[in-house]
């Protein structure tokens, strides 16, 4: 048993505190965070209430109808894509298998685009009021619902996720806004519960990089909030409150990160390397800084997706992350701008790319908290409109821009 487990468990068993003594090997990592208690599920489900509210579309409708900017020009861009057109065909399939970066690749596309579509017509949906794109939505949807049996291969816990973050969001806007009826709504949840649920419920992927685990972790909250499932969102609340200190480093935790939680990482030699080799640490580091920005991006997103669904449901976990959330975005938009990248980091050299998801953090952080965040504000206004990374990232400034609800 490693050292820092079986302290923990004599500590507990005779209720005392036990001081660090000196020890032989690597150097046992230190926990500088207080045990944070997960906020109870919220009594009653705000629906729908994934990643966006009715107030938030409402705004947006609004500021659209309006021909206002960036809306406008962000909506253009939403309804001109391939996935708002009312002739898509779905492509569903009783066992997607996905490998290590989609290879195989039976299903894996094909599923992911199709959730991004279902979400993509829900959105248009609520915003034009055109029947068409809720019809479209649940024709996506059910014919998924109608085929799935499970998700096969190493990369399977990741693709669930991917796909498990947009499937409610769309049934959500559905389900509760759409009046024309979806018989088969039953047959949809009972899929995510059975075929989705169990793959990103409860940290499957605890030693791989942490995008894997906030990306499931995301589809897990999103997929409790639909089935107004108190149990499995405490759950996921339990896991994202572990793993985003895991994954974004602050300066109060200490000389070394955070060890992801319930894993057998726990010495800084352990920890380094986890780190891709870093070991110096600034506040917002993250884990896959120095793997890329790309991945990076994907990990921070779902962190931000996670605590912008927790706030609509009335359980607000910003005020946990808040602080690692806006450095993370600080950190690594500085580099994104142009500011040369020190010697200590990543050797000198890091590679950028990450990607259209600053617009929900930027705007919960800096227009509804008030938080300063110059290099995020430049980099998040330069590349509107955001429109979608084709996995679990869509339409955000259409969504999020300085939406004050």
């Amino acid at each position: 048993m490693r050292l820092r487990t079986l302290v923990a468990t004599l500590a507990a068993a005779l209720a005392l505190t036990v001081a660090p003594t000196a020890v032989a090997g690597p150097e046992p990592v230190p926990s500088a965070r207080t045990a944070e208690t997960a906020p109870a599920a919220p009594a009653v489900f705000t629906h729908p209430g994934v990643l966006v509210s009715a107030s938030q579309l409402d705004f947006v409708r609004a500021k659209v109808q309006a021909g206002a900017q960036p809306w406008k020009a962000a909506f253009d861009q939403m309804m001109a894509s391939p996935y708002a057109s009312t002739t898509r065909t779905p492509k569903p399939r009783a066992i997607v298998e996905c490998g290590s970066s989609s290879n195989p690749n039976y299903g894996c596309t094909d599923e992911r685009q199709d959730a991004v579509a279902a979400y993509t017509q829900a959105l248009a949906w609520y915003i034009t009021r055109d029947a068409r794109h809720a019809r479209k939505a649940i024709e996506i949807m059910d014919a998924w619902s109608a085929v799935i049996k499970d998700h096969t291969n190493s990369n399977a816990p990741l693709q669930t996720g991917w796909a498990g973050s947009s499937w409610p969001r769309a049934a959500e806007l559905v389900k509760h806004t759409y009046t024309g009826g979806w018989p088969n709504a039953g047959r949809f949840a009972t899929m995510l519960r059975n075929v989705y649920l169990p793959e990103v419920s409860g940290g499957a992927a605890l030693t791989k990089n942490g995008n894997w685990e906030l990306i499931m972790t995301e589809a897990a909250i999103g997929i409790a909030v639909h089935l107004d499932d108190r149990a499995a969102y405490d759950k996921a609340v339990a896991t994202y409150l572990g793993r985003v200190p895991a994954y974004i480093y602050l300066a109060g935790d200490g000389s070394t990160p955070e060890p992801p939680p319930n894993s057998s990482i726990d010495t800084r030699d352990e920890i380094v390397k986890y780190w891709q080799g870093q070991s110096t640490f600034a506040d917002g580091l993250s884990q896959e800084t120095c793997r890329d920005f790309g991945h990076t991006g994907w990990g921070i997103a779902a962190a931000v997706h996670t605590a912008e669904t927790s706030r609509i449901q009335g359980q607000d976990l910003y005020p946990q992350v808040s602080e690692r959330l806006r450095h993370a975005l600080g950190f690594h938009t500085k580099y994104e701008n142009g500011t040369a990248v020190p010697s200590w980091l990543c050797g000198g050299t890091v590679k950028k790319g990450l990607g259209a998801v600053t617009e929900v953090g930027y705007n919960a952080l800096h227009h509804r908290l008030g938080i300063g965040m110059t290099n995020t504000g430049t980099y998040t206004e330069a590349r509107r409109p955001a429109g979608t990374d084709n996995y679990f990232i869509s339409w955000e400034t259409l969504t999020h821009a300085e939406n004050p609800n």
